[in-house]
C-alpha cells in the first residue's frame, strides 16, 4: 500500500532519507525544511540539502519559521497526508501538528532508544564508550524522543569511529529502517513497543567548552572524546601560547609517573602524552593558521614545540 507522506527535514542526513522515499512506492505530497540560511565566505543564502533535493524532483517545499501558528497547521492539513516523516527537521512540533496526519508523525532518531534521547545521540554514545548504536523509527508524541518504537537497526561502534563516520553509518541504516517501518505501518503488521523510561539516558547538546582536552582523564576517555567531538566542536589543547587542534590520537600502553599533559616522547610515530591513566599518542594535529598534518610532518618544522618534558596546558589554564 502506498502512503501519502509529508516529509520534514533539513541536513544531508535527512536528504538521504528523503531520497529513499522518493525512490519508493510512496508519494511525497510536500517537504518541510528550515528557511534558507547565510553560508560560506560571502554569507549568501543557501538552501538546505532537503530543499535542494525536493526541488530537483518538483516537490512542493514549505519553509515556515514556526509551525505553531494556525496558518501553518491549516497548510499541513491541506496536504491530506497519511503520515508525516520527520528527520532532523530542527523545529519542535506542537500537538496539533502531531495529530494532523491520519497516522500521526514518525521520527528517525540516531540512537537505540531509550538510550540517548536528545540533541547529540551519536556523539554521546561514542563518548561514553558504547559498543553499538543505531537508529530507531519512533512514533512521535509530545515528549522528547519518548514515543513508541516502531523499528530499530543497530551497528557496531569501532575503535576508530568518529562522530562523522558514525553519522555516515547511520545515514546508511536509517533509510532502509524507515522504509521497513512505513511498509509495516501501511500493511498493518507493525507492533509498536513502548520505551522503558527507567532505561533512558539523555544526550545533551555539545558545547565549545568541551573542546579543551582534559589530560587528567584516562587515555581511553580522552581518545573517545576526541573522536566524539570530530568534526565539531573539535578538540584542542595549548602548548605555551600556541593553540593546538588534535584531529586523531589513540591510547598506547605506556606506564609513567609523570604529571598529566607532559610529553613523554615525540617521534614520527606520534607524540606520546601522559594522562591520568596511561598515555595518549597524538598522530594528526593542526598548528595555528595551518592545515591538519601527520605528526611526523609537524615535527619536521616544529620539533622544539613538542620536546619531551614540555607540558600541555590543563583545562583550567587553557582559556
Amino acid at each position: 500500500m502506498s502512503l501519502r507522506i509529508v516529509f520534514a527535514g533539513t541536513p544531508d542526513f535527512a536528504a538521504r532519507h528523503l531520497q529513499a522515499l522518493i525512490n519508493s512506492e510512496h508519494h511525497i505530497a510536500a517537504v518541510y525544511t528550515q528557511p534558507d540560511r547565510p553560508a560560506g565566505r560571502g554569507k549568501q543564502l543557501q538552501a538546505s540539502a532537503v530543499k535542494q533535493l525536493a526541488e530537483q524532483h518538483n516537490i512542493e517545499v514549505c519553509q515556515p519559521a514556526s509551525v505553531k501558528s494556525d496558518e501553518a497547521q491549516q497548510q499541513l492539513a491541506q496536504f491530506n497526508a497519511d503520515i508525516m516523516v520527520v528527520v532532523a527537521y530542527g523545529l519542535l512540533l506542537p500537538v496539533a501538528i502531531l495529530e494532523t496526519p491520519r497516522m500521526g508523525c514518525i521520527n528517525v532518531h540516531g540512537s537505540l532508544l531509550p538510550k540517548w534521547r536528545g540533541a547529540a545521540p551519536i556523539q554521546r554514545s561514542l563518548q561514553m564508550g558504547d559498543a553499538e548504536t543505531g537508529v530507531t523509527i519512533m512514533q512521535m508524541d509530545i515528549g522528547l524522543d519518548t514515543g513508541d518504537m516502531l523499528h530499530t537497526s543497530a551497528c557496531a561502534i569501532e575503535a576508530t569511529d568518529t562522530s562523522a563516520s558514525l553519522y555516515d553509518k547511520l545515514a546508511q541504516l536509517g533509510p532502509q529502517a524507515l522504509l521497513e517501518a512505513l511498509n509495516g505501518l501501511a500493511a498493518g503488521t507493525l507492533q509498536a513497543i513502548a520505551q522503558d523510561d527507567a532505561q533512558a539516558t539523555y544526550a545533551s547538546k555539545l558545547t565549545k567548552a568541551e573542546a579543551n582536552i582534559n589530560w587528567q582523564l584516562s587515555a581511553e576517555q580522552i581518545d573517545r572524546n576526541i573522536r566524539a567531538f570530530t568534526p565539531w566542536p573539535g578538540s584542542q589543547t595549548k602548548m605555551g601560547e600556541h593553540l593546538i587542534k588534535v584531529h586523531a590520537a589513540h591510547p598506547v600502553a605506556k606506564q609513567h609517573s609523570t604529571a598529566p599533559g607532559t610529553i613523554l616522547a615525540a617521534s614520527k610515530e606520534g607524540i606520546d602524552v601522559a594522562t591520568q591513566n596511561g598515555a595518549l599518542r597524538l598522530i594528526k594535529i593542526q598548528l595555528p593558521g595551518k592545515k591538519p598534518l601527520a605528526v611526523a610532518d609537524v615535527l619536521n618544522s616544529r620539533a622544539d614545540w613538542f620536546a619531551p618534558g614540555l607540558c600541555f596546558a590543563l583545562p583550567e589554564s587553557q582559556s
